[in-house]
C-alpha cells in the first residue's frame, strides 16, 4: 500500500488529520478508485455524496466528488448529511455512497465512509483494500484527468425524516426531550424530524462547529454528557439524547440524569421489533449484556452473538434475515433502515416506548438492566496477543470462545478482550452478576493486562 495512505486505511473506513494525513488529492484519488470498484465508471452510473460540519469536509467532498466525476460518473450531492442520512439515500437511490466525516474523532481529523448500492457496507476485505491500492498509483502522477461527470444536488433530509418517523412513529403523551449535538450533524437532522413530533424540544449545541467548542461529540466518553445531565435536571425532561459527531449513535440519559447502557436499549427495541415480528432473528455483539440474549429469548426471538463492527454486522444480518441488531458502542442497525445503523431511529424506538405509557425511562428500562458492566477499559499494551494468551492459561477451566478476542464466561460473570484495530490497545468489558463480582473480576484481569 502507498505509504500516505498506509496510516489512515482502517478497517470499515479511511481516517485521519487533515492535511498532514489527509488532503484533497488523496481525497480525489480514492474518489476515483471508489468509482472503478464500484462499476459505476464510464458513464454506468452514479453515486450519492455528503459530508459533516467539519471545517475541511467541504474541501475533501468537493475532491472526491471531482474523483468520481473524473472517471465518468455521475454524482448527487446531499450536502450536509449525518452518515444515517447518507445510508438513507444510498438506499432509497439505490446508488453506492462516501460519507466525508470522522465520526467522533476530534475536529481536525477527517474520513470518508463508503458503502455499495443500497447502502451496503464496505470495509477493508470488502473493497477499501482494494480502493487503496488502486488509489496508490494516482498520488504520483503529475497531471489530473478531466472532470466529465454530472453533478446533481439534493435536499434529502425530508425524505430521512419521513423514512425514520414511518418506521417509529411517536405518539401518546407529550415529552420533554434534550437532545445534545455536540454540534454535530445532529444538529442538522434533529430539527429535521423533531419538527414532525409533538415534543418539548430543549436543545444543546445544535450549531453545527467542527471545531466542537463545547465538548468532544463523543457520547461513549460519558465525561462529554455531564451538560446534558445537568439540563435534564434543571428543566424536569422526560430523557435525554447525545449524538456523536455523525450522529450514526446515540446514548440515551434518564430523568435522574443516569446514562442508559446501550445493551438495554438493544433489549428495548428488540422487544419491539418482535412484537412486530415474533420469532424473528436479533442480532447482539460478544460486548453486549448478557441480558440481551436473554430478553430476546424470553420474548419468542432467536439471538445470534456476533463479533463487534458494522460490516460484519450488517454481512450477518444480510445472511440471517435479522430484524435489528444492537452494538454495545450504541450502534443501533435496522433491517428496514436497508441493514444501516442509525442512532436516530434508535431515539425514535425509544421516544415511542416512552409516550406511549406513563413510565419514567428508569422505570421503562429496569425490566432491561440485569447485571452490573465495567464499561469498556482501554490499556497501551505492547504484545497484544501475549497477553491475551496469558489470560485465556489463567483462566484455562472457564469456558472460553475466541469469536472476538477472547471471551471467558462462567455462570456469575463474563468478560471479553480485545486488541484493537488501529492502535496497541486491550479493551476489556466485564459484566457480573452484582458490583463486588464485577470489580473482583475486572481488577483481576486487568492486574494481568497491566501487569
Amino acid at each position: 500500500m502507498h505509504p500516505r495512505l498506509a496510516p489512515i486505511v482502517k478497517a470499515y473506513d479511511t481516517r485521519g488529520t487533515v492535511p498532514e494525513q489527509l488532503d484533497p488529492t488523496i481525497a480525489r484519488a480514492l474518489g476515483e478508485a471508489f468509482a472503478d470498484e464500484t462499476g459505476i465508471s464510464d458513464g454506468r452510473g452514479k453515486a450519492v455524496v455528503g459530508h459533516d460540519m467539519r471545517v475541511s469536509s467541504p474541501q475533501i467532498s468537493a475532491a472526491v466528488i471531482d474523483g468520481i466525476r473524473a472517471r465518468g460518473a455521475d454524482v448527487v450531492s446531499v450536502g450536509l448529511a449525518s452518515t444515517d442520512l447518507l445510508y438513507c439515500a444510498s438506499g432509497a437511490l439505490d446508488l453506492p455512497g462516501i460519507m466525508v466525516t470522522a465520526s467522533h474523532n476530534p475536529g481536525p481529523d477527517n474520513g470518508l465512509k463508503m458503502c455499495r448500492a443500497g447502502a451496503r457496507p464496505i470495509g477493508l476485505d470488502t473493497g477499501l483494500g482494494a480502493m487503496a491500492e488502486a488509489a496508490g498509483p494516482l498520488l504520483d502522477r503529475t497531471e489530473l484527468p478531466e472532470v466529465t461527470g454530472s453533478l446533481e444536488e439534493l435536499d434529502f433530509l425530508q425524505t430521512y425524516a419521513d423514512t425514520l418517523l414511518g418506521l417509529a412513529p411517536v405518539s401518546g403523551r407529550r415529552l420533554k426531550v434534550v437532545v445534545d449535538a455536540g454540534n454535530g450533524m445532529a444538529g442538522h437532522t434533529v430539527p429535521g424530524v423533531f419538527s414532525q413530533l409533538d415534543v418539548e424540544l430543549v436543545p444543546l449545541y445544535l450549531e453545527l462547529d467542527g471545531t466542537f467548542p463545547n465538548h468532544d461529540a463523543n457520547p461513549l466518553d460519558y465525561s462529554t454528557l455531564v451538560d446534558l445531565q445537568a439540563a435534564i435536571l434543571e428543566t424536569g425532561a422526560d430523557i435525554g439524547l447525545a449524538f456523536d459527531g455523525d450522529a450514526d449513535r446515540c446514548f440515551v440519559v434518564d430523568e435522574k440524569g443516569a446514562v442508559v447502557a446501550p445493551s438495554a436499549i438493544t433489549g428495548l427495541i428488540a422487544t419491539r421489533a418482535l412484537a412486530v415480528e415474533p420469532g424473528a432473528t436479533v442480532l447482539h455483539n460478544v460486548i453486549c449484556s448478557r441480558a440481551v440474549p436473554e430478553i430476546i429469548a424470553e420474548h419468542g426471538g432467536v439471538p445470534v452473538r456476533t463479533p463487534v463492527g458494522h460490516s460484519l454486522i450488517k454481512a450477518e444480518m444480510a445472511r440471517t434475515g435479522a430484524v435489528f441488531g444492537g452494538e454495545h458502542s450504541g450502534h443501533f442497525y435496522f433491517r428496514e433502515f436497508y441493514l444501516a445503523d442509525s442512532g436516530m431511529l434508535a431515539a425514535l424506538h425509544v421516544l415511542a416506548a416512552l409516550a406511549e405509557g406513563d413510565r419514567t425511562v428508569s422505570e421503562l428500562m429496569a425490566e432491561f438492566t440485569r447485571y452490573t458492566a465495567s464499561g469498556e477499559i482501554n490499556s497501551t499494551v505492547a504484545d497484544q496477543q501475549g497477553v491475551v494468551e496469558a489470560i485465556a492459561q489463567q483462566y484455562a477451566d472457564a469456558e472460553q470462545d475466541r469469536m472476538d478476542g477472547l471471551t471467558v464466561t462462567t455462570p456469575d460473570w463474563w468478560f471479553n478482550v480485545r486488541a484493537s484495530n488501529t492502535e496497541p490497545l486491550l479493551r476489556l468489558n466485564v459484566e457480573g452478576a452484582d458490583e463486588p463480582t464485577m470489580s473482583r473480576v475486572r481488577d483481576e484481569v486487568l492486574a494481568l493486562i497491566r501487569g
